[in-house]
């Protein structure tokens, strides 16, 4: 998402041509751009919503066959030239195989989320048709795209404020400087020649105090509850519309660990998990159970669900359908979803229905696509992600001890990004600050408060709300 500001209004840019006039499109739906590139082997590339649609559809019914990748030849003797002859006999040469895997039918790689990558050393480059892409390189088409949209609303730009989560992914404890460098030369590549880096809970607070200068209390938290990621920051007010950043915290915890936990939970079961595979063996028949979890992680993951389109997998699926019984029905389900490459319509599905429980006390998860409908209390639902509940909690103290403050400390909490409109969230969040929750655009507060930053001069350190 994107976003500028002339000194008196946030106007965002559309970033996605016409998904607003899909039936059921949601609200900002054409601001927002999910952050996917796909390559086809002519190394075309598409971003946005263009790369998955290309990438669904060329999945989609395709039978997936993966052959040993050559790394090298090896000469070998075949003949035998006797003791102390000097004929070194016959050889052979042969190609040496790899535990590489290649897809030779694939017609294009999708990438999704690798700005989560990019805090991580030992992430240097990715093959794409044995091409070696740097993570910079794949991250540089979504941004010369943002580039030229926001250039075709308000004219050729070289620089942005551009917002990051407070910790990126990864181990090692200079990540995120890592991170901000790689992210820093993909802007540089996509016209940006000046980017600032600001991070996305102190955005949030950015736009909120513009959008409310008269809100009482010297000191707010922002608690950004994203898809990847939980995010907060505490900030003091000064004089007039300054503030100082007291502290920021972050964890890896979004909406996307949501979704998939309500797809284990919900949907495994419907596909075939903890079933018997009953089959003829050379000594009679093997009754085991269904071995679910080596389908597990690629179905969680819809971006690689393709790969379940192999003999290997799909022939035990054919075989539990084959024998019948009352598990047939589920069998045929997981081979509808493998088949007809459905992963992301699923996760659609569970986005839409965990938004409905958020509205109502019961929704119905519906996904007419592999015949499945299922009705869940909004108790239910958080009874299935009690100790991702627990983790916000440990997140709230853990600012908290970091900013030094106890809890009656803070005047104004404020809660941003579409998970933190979960009501479970909601209510951890009055529990610690009764009465001081307030709720700030989910969607657009980071975009927004990084056009007011940008357009302010506001610098993201101890005196954020200073210019630099």
């Amino acid at each position: 998402m994107a976003a500028v500001f002339d000194g008196q209004r946030v106007t965002l840019v559309d970033l996605e041509d016409g998904g607003g006039e899909r039936p059921g499109a949601p609200e900002h739906v054409d601001e927002i751009m999910p952050s996917a590139t796909y390559i086809d082997r002519g190394l075309q590339t598409l971003t946005g919503r263009d790369a998955i649609d290309q990438y669904i559809d060329d999945n989609t019914g395709r039978k997936v066959e993966l052959i040993p990748e050559v790394i090298g030849k090896a000469s070998l003797a075949v003949g035998n030239a006797g003791a102390g002859s000097r004929n070194p006999g016959e050889t052979m040469t042969v190609d040496v195989y790899g535990d590489a895997m290649t897809d030779t039918g694939m017609r294009g790689r999708l990438f999704r989320g690798t700005k989560r990558l990019l805090g991580k050393a030992d992430v240097r480059r990715l093959m794409v048709f044995d091409h070696p892409f740097r993570l910079v390189a794949l991250i540089t088409p979504l941004l010369l795209r943002m580039r030229n949209a926001l250039a075709a609303q308000v004219g050729e730009i070289d620089r942005a404020c551009v917002g990051h989560p407070v910790n990126f992914e990864g181990r090692d404890e200079h990540r995120n400087k890592l991170a901000l460098a790689r992210l820093a030369e993909a802007y540089r590549y996509a016209g940006i020649d000046q980017p600032r880096f600001y991070p996305e809970p102190i955005a949030a607070a950015v736009s909120f105090l513009h959008a409310n200068p008269g809100a009482e209390g010297e000191r707010l938290l922002t608690v950004d509850f994203g898809g990847g990621t939980l995010d907060f920051c505490v900030l003091e007010r000064a004089a007039a519309s300054r503030f100082r950043v007291v502290t920021t915290h972050g964890i890896a915890l979004g909406g996307d660990h949501i979704d998939q936990r309500l797809f284990r939970e919900l949907l495994f079961p419907l596909l075939g998990k903890g079933e018997r595979w009953r089959r003829r063996g050379e000594k009679g028949v093997i009754d085991t159970v269904f071995p679910f979890e080596d389908y597990e992680e690629l179905l969680v993951n819809w971006a690689v669900t393709y790969l379940l389109n192999q003999n290997r997998y799909t022939t035990a699926v054919q075989d539990c359908i084959g024998r019948g019984g009352a598990a047939r029905v589920k069998f045929r389900r997981l081979r509808e979803l493998i088949q007809q490459n459905l992963g992301y319509v699923v996760f659609q599905a569970i986005k839409e229905f965990k938004a409905r429980l958020s509205s109502s006390e019961e929704a119905a998860l519906d996904i007419p696509e592999i015949d499945v409908e299922i009705r869940l209390t909004r108790g239910s639902f958080e009874e299935l992600i009690a100790d991702m509940l627990v983790k916000v909690e440990q997140a709230v103290h853990e600012t908290l001890h970091r900013a030094r403050l106890p809890v009656d400390a803070i005047d104004i909490v404020l809660r941003t990004g579409g998970s933190s409109l979960i009501p479970a969230v909601h209510r951890i969040l009055d529990g610690f600050f009764p009465g001081r929750v307030v709720d700030h655009d989910p969607f657009t507060s980071v975009a927004a408060g990084l056009a007011i930053a940008d357009y302010h001069g506001l610098s993201a350190g101890a005196d954020g709300g200073n210019p630099p």
